[in-house]
C-alpha cells in the first residue's frame, strides 16, 4: 500500500488539492502497478508563517516582495 505524504503552504483552492490527489494517486498506479484502491494521499497544510526556506517564511518573503512592488 502506497502512502504519498504531501506538505504544502496553506491558501489552494479545494479544486487545486483535488487535482493533485487525483495526479498522485495516477502516478502511484501507473509507476508502481497497483490497485488505485491501495493508494494513500495525505495532504497536510501549512500555514505560510510556519513553512520556511533560508530563515525565512513564505509570509515574510511574499510580504517583502509587496512592499517592492509597492
Amino acid at each position: 500500500m502506497p502512502v504519498i505524504d504531501v506538505t504544502l503552504a496553506e491558501g489552494r483552492e479545494p479544486e487545486m488539492l483535488r487535482g493533485l490527489i487525483d495526479a498522485l494517486t495516477e502516478a502511484a498506479v501507473d509507476a508502481l502497478d497497483v490497485p488505485v484502491e491501495s493508494v494513500r494521499v495525505i495532504l497536510r497544510e501549512v500555514p505560510r508563517t510556519h513553512f520556511a526556506a533560508g530563515g525565512v517564511t513564505i509570509a515574510e518573503r511574499r510580504a517583502r516582495a509587496q512592499e517592492e512592488y509597492s
